[in-house]
């Protein structure tokens, strides 16, 4: 495979958000409120089941009719992201209705994220053999910030986030601006992600697809390792 630049999704690929409980539990600390272990827990419980956590798991029933339109657009601006998220929020009872809208707000920090284990090793060694390296994700924010934070950033030469095209993947012509910025023909690319729909749209305009696992950090060591192999 004449790999000359990659592309990687964003959450569940290089990054996993943390477990809904820390979440919560963050939130309720940082406006000074305390519920009881159970009640934490069982709120916890019903926001992973409702969807509101971005990156998390996705909504367990269906939604209501007003909802599920803005869902389906919910990567294309920032505004349809944050109204997406917050709705499903709201669907479970907080003590504070600002809570909903500061849940939404921890999850775009640095600190709501970690990297994978090997995250950092795979693209230092890209880098190291002179890939470009791209990240291509659907999502309503800047993601820039969590990149620097953990020290990503300088091996990522470009950022390709639908909400800044307002073009959501599987739509090609996000992995094709992302081939522009990369200097790099498609198939000559090989695109990295979790989601077989929205990154499998990456074969569509010709580049290589490889897929890894979405699932928490502890339990994906080396996920991304084969990628490496890929590109020999």
């Amino acid at each position: 495979m004449a790999i000359k630049g990659v592309l990687f999704d964003f959450s569940g690929t290089l990054f996993r958000i943390e477990p809904t409980t820390s979440w919560l539990r963050a939130v309720l600390a940082e406006a000074g409120i305390t519920l009881p272990e159970p009640e934490l827990t069982h709120t916890a419980e019903r926001l992973e089941s409702a969807g509101a956590l971005a990156g998390g798991a996705l909504p367990a029933e269906p939604l209501p009719e007003d909802l599920a339109a803005l869902w389906a657009v919910r990567d294309r601006s920032a505004e349809a992201h944050r109204a997406a998220y917050t709705g499903l929020s709201r669907q479970v009872p907080l003590p504070d209705p600002r809570l909903h809208d500061a849940l939404y707000d921890r999850h775009r920090t640095p600190a709501a994220w970690r990297p994978y284990p090997d995250t950092l090793e795979v693209l230092g060694t890209l880098r190291k053999r002179g890939l470009a390296v791209g990240v291509v994700s659907n999502i309503g924010w800047d993601l820039r910030p969590v990149f620097r934070e953990h020290g990503i950033d300088p091996y990522v030469d470009a950022y390709l986030l639908s909400y800044e095209h307002g073009i959501q993947k599987p739509d090609t012509r996000l992995f094709a601006l992302a081939c522009d910025a990369l200097g790099v023909a498609p198939q000559d690319t090989l695109m990295v992600g979790d989601d077989r729909r929205a990154d499998g749209g990456a074969a569509d305009l010709g580049c290589a697809v490889h897929f890894v696992d979405h699932r928490p950090v502890p339990e994906r060591p080396d996920g991304l390792r084969p990628v490496l192999e890929l590109i020999d």
